[in-house]
């Protein structure tokens, strides 16, 4: 199997939801807005961005919380709630969780967000750094750098 079809699966805390990805993610980030500290309980949230389409719920029935509409949906696992993925309307790709993947190596944030809300003492190894989030048109040179970065994904 290579890279490009590789699948990774994973599971919430308790393991009764379970979810699979088919390719590796174009971009990982650590968020530091205040909304992902409180969701997260720590300094900042960890993202890896799938396809939609590479992105499966493989057991159990993920239910909205946090921020439930219109522009996003939080999903947790119904029974231990654990916060396992983010759905952005209007975005064909799906923020999943990393940490919730058995494969630890897309935890590493390529780029952090809303560094202007971040906790002074926070650090990441992340290449890229935003005050806010990149401009709409910084995202294809992101992505290209994650790529080059990562030449197995």
């Amino acid at each position: 199997m290579t890279a490009a079809t590789e699948e990774i699966a994973g599971s919430c805390r308790c393991g009764n939801t379970r979810i699979e990805i088919s390719t590796p993610p174009f971009m990982t980030s650590a968020c530091h807005c205040s909304g992902c500290q409180k969701m997260s309980s720590s300094a900042f949230s960890l993202t890896a961005m799938v396809p939609a389409a590479a992105f499966r719920v493989t057991a159990g029935e993920p239910v909205k919380g946090g921020i439930q509409g219109p522009r996003l949906d939080h999903y947790f696992c119904p029974d231990c709630k654990t916060w396992m993925f983010t759905r952005i309307a209007g975005q064909d790709f799906v923020n999943v969780r990393p940490t919730m993947l058995d494969d630890p190596r897309w935890t590493e944030p390529f780029i952090e967000t809303m560094t202007g809300e971040k906790l002074a003492w926070a650090r990441t190894p992340a290449r890229h750094s935003f005050e806010g989030f990149p401009a709409p048109e910084d995202y294809q040179r992101l992505i290209g750098a994650f790529a080059a970065a990562h030449p197995a994904a």
